[in-house]
């Protein structure tokens, strides 16, 4: 007998009527009219079961601190970066726990078992890094928390920032983070690549790094990012997030630039609710998008995903942890709706970035773990075009969220009966 059998299922590619049935926290079976009981039995009735959503780019430290100290009046990614200094030395690591914790139980609930997040690491007290240490920890039987050092004021431009970025490394943060266009030259910014990538290949440890979140098309630190990733044999294991002078930049010059990522194996990270708030801030009109070149490098082979970034910060006072909002806005700022493109921002959301992470088992196969999300959707687009409400999350064969299905009544004067729809 299986611990659970989620019946009459469709899947992300498009198969329907099958059976998932689940054995010792794993996928033991994906098959139609699967002769075999479990001691729980789950109806899909034909709406999506996907593999759980992966949210390639957050920052859990700053998240739900809205407001404090005060709100970002211009919406500009400095001001955003001046107010989080002025919070950082207020910062206690109980207020720390106790928002990140708020905000895991929000993605758990929405389905969000998968989550890198950047910690900044230029507070020498390195308090955040201690309480998100402690969070992946707690959060460790329903969401794989992934962290990066990241020095949000520079390694070169602030003192002692690389001494602090090791040390957390040391402590247990994953991933080498940077943000090479915050250093106060061009040339500081290259040189911060260097290093934190040779840091990360002689620890054997993954990159990703902010680049070039900027409007200026002069800002090519991605450039230098793909050529150490090559240099250094990290294929696979490099990201560039944001990326967004790539939308400022002519396009000659890009069609040099593709073709170099893809050669050295680094992956993109767009953020679009973020992108699209912080870019542009200096145009009049027309005003720029703001978000990376999500199609074109799709259309090269390089793995793009899609970040949440910030919910309730100094950088943006929206946001509720649900990628299918993440998805629906980057599809739309990219414009990608054709119906292959429209998937391609699912995957953005799911399979792309937990290859990005190097996820063990994401996915909706034989032998993958049993963490699966039941979606009131009959396909991914439907998904995002409704962010379907999750009838179901499941961890390791557990159920550990249910939502009832959102269907409204609406009674027209004139018109007898009730109409009913499906809200999302």
């Amino acid at each position: 007998m299986f611990e659970l059998i989620l019946r009459h299922c469709t899947l992300p590619d498009g198969r329907q009527d099958q059976d998932i049935a689940i054995a010792q926290g794993r996928i033991d079976a994906v098959q139609p009219r699967l002769a075999a009981t479990a001691a729980r039995e789950i109806d899909a009735a034909g709406q999506l079961v996907t593999a759980p959503f992966v949210d390639a780019h957050f920052h859990m430290d700053s998240t739900l601190s809205y407001g404090q100290p005060r709100v970002n009046q211009s919406g500009t990614l400095l001001e955003g970066i001046s107010l989080w200094g002025e919070l950082k030395p207020l910062l206690s690591q109980e207020a720390l726990v106790e928002r990140a914790m708020a905000y895991c139980d929000w993605a758990a609930a929405r389905g969000l078992l998968a989550i890198r997040s950047h910690v900044d690491v230029c507070d020498h007290r390195l308090l955040a890094v201690e309480a998100l240490l402690h969070v992946k920890a707690r959060v460790k039987p329903y969401i794989d928390l992934q962290l990066v050092a990241f020095p949000q004021d520079g390694i070169l431009r602030s003192p002692g920032a690389l001494d602090n970025l090791r040390r957390a490394l040391d402590m247990g943060v994953d991933v080498v983070g940077g943000i090479p266009h915050f250093e106060r030259t061009m040339a500081d910014g290259a040189e911060s690549v260097r290093v934190l990538c040779e840091l990360a290949a002689e620890r054997g440890l993954r990159v990703d790094m902010h680049c070039d979140e900027t409007d200026d098309p002069m800002s090519r630190h991605i450039e230098t990012l793909a050529f150490h990733a090559q240099r250094l044999g990290l294929q696979g294991r490099v990201a560039g997030s944001h990326l967004t002078s790539m939308h400022s930049m002519d396009n000659y010059y890009v069609s040099k630039l593709l073709p170099l990522i893809k050669e050295s194996g680094v992956a993109a990270i767009a953020n679009p609710l973020i992108n699209i708030t912080l870019q542009g801030r200096h145009d009049t009109y027309p005003k720029r998008r703001g978000m990376t070149r999500v199609p074109e490098m799709l259309a090269q082979g390089i793995d793009v995903a899609f970040g949440h970034d910030c919910v309730m910060d100094p950088w943006y006072g929206l946001g509720s942890g649900d990628m299918l909002e993440v998805a629906h806005m980057g599809l739309h700022v990219a414009q990608m709706t054709g119906q292959q493109a429209m998937r391609q921002c699912f995957e953005a959301i799911t399979t792309t970035p937990a290859r990005i992470l190097g996820l063990e088992g994401h996915g909706v196969d034989v032998g993958c773990k049993a963490d699966l999300v039941l979606l009131q959707a009959r396909d991914p687009v439907e998904a995002i075009r409704l962010r379907a409400t999750r009838l179901a999350v499941i961890r390791g064969g557990q159920v550990i969220a249910t939502a009832p299905p959102q269907i409204s009544q609406l009674q027209l004067p004139g018109r007898p009966g009730a109409v009913s729809f499906q809200a999302g």
